[in-house]
């Protein structure tokens, strides 16, 4: 049997200061709350500092709250950073309505958890499916939504450009050790530092007690349950229901764009922004790829306290 690994989720953020040069006197005012959005059912999130949050981040599919960590403590402002539904410590979704697409479902759940945990938010932050039910968010509760912050994300982004990223986690449903799944994600992640990608699996999956490990977000995903993929007409329509809801927030709305090849995005997808939304800042984050609060947390960091506070 694998030997036991000890983990504590709020012993792990010296190392991120560490390795991004931040200043670190002891350990953040973090800590984990529960938000009940229906009956039986929660979401999961980490809040930030002791005062009225000012910001919602919402991490990609197949991620978890912790993402965001970096961030969070180069940004030093009170914020809430949700687990998704089906990731992290969140439950897994809820019965879909009739024809209710995936991403409505966590629009709503998400609503219910900010009315909870952060109704005065400044700006809530999705990146790849947080940023697309950050969208949805925006038609399912506008009042929640203030300004938009886009992470490598656009609606209809070429499903072609994240065959590396559903090959990943389409990958093994568990893993012998810690060293083969850090391994694999090394593979999957070669320009991060071992130490990063192990804070990040750390956080994002668990041994078992046979001493195997899966990822959280894998207990709630069954083979035998698993919907049809939608038709590329289905997608299409999908996609221009966020584009709708986009161009119709109302509020100010930045995409930070990855430019590396393992960005999602290519050039026609900003071209598109750009057409159906000519008020929405666009930057490039040179050094990144989809991931940009992996890839460069602190540019990051920067770049939403400009956008939001104007500092």
């Amino acid at each position: 049997m694998a030997e036991r690994v000890d983990y504590d989720e709020f012993g792990l953020f010296q190392e991120n200061a560490e390795e991004f040069g931040l200043p670190y006197d002891g350990p953040p005012a973090v800590r984990r709350v529960f938000a009940e959005v229906a009956p039986g059912r929660r979401l999961s999130a980490l809040v930030w500092g002791a005062g009225e949050p000012e910001l919602v981040l919402l991490h990609g599919g197949a991620q978890n709250a912790h993402t965001w960590d970096t961030v969070a403590m180069a940004l030093g402002r009170p914020l809430v950073a949700i687990d998704l539904p089906g990731h992290g410590h969140s439950d897994g979704p809820g019965e879909p309505a009739a024809g209710q697409p995936a991403i409505q479902r966590n629009a709503a759940d998400v609503a219910t958890a900010i009315r909870q945990l952060a109704p005065a938010a400044r700006a809530v932050v999705g990146m790849s499916l947080g940023g697309m039910t950050t969208m949805a968010l925006s038609a399912e509760a506008p009042e929640l939504v203030r300004a938009i912050v886009l992470v490598d994300i656009l609606p209809g982004s070429r499903s072609g450009r994240a065959r590396h990223i559903t090959d990943f986690v389409n990958g093994p449903r568990s893993f012998p050790s810690l060293d083969e799944l850090l391994e694999r994600t090394t593979r999957f992640n070669p320009s991060r530092s071992r130490s990063s990608l192990r804070r990040g699996i750390l956080h994002n999956a668990e041994q078992q007690p046979n001493g195997t490990w899966v990822w959280r977000w894998a207990k709630h995903r069954s083979p035998e349950a698993s919907p049809a993929p939608a038709s590329p007409e289905e997608t299409e329509a999908r996609g221009e229901q966020l584009w709708a809801a986009l161009t119709s927030a109302g509020v100010p709305v930045l995409l930070a764009r990855g430019m590396r090849p393992d960005s999602v995005l290519g050039d026609e997808d900003e071209e598109e922004l750009r057409k159906r939304l000519p008020s929405a800042e666009i930057v490039h984050m040179p050094d990144s790829g989809h991931s940009v609060q992996g890839d460069m947390p602190l540019e990051l960091a920067a770049l939403i306290e400009r956008f939001v506070f104007g500092s």
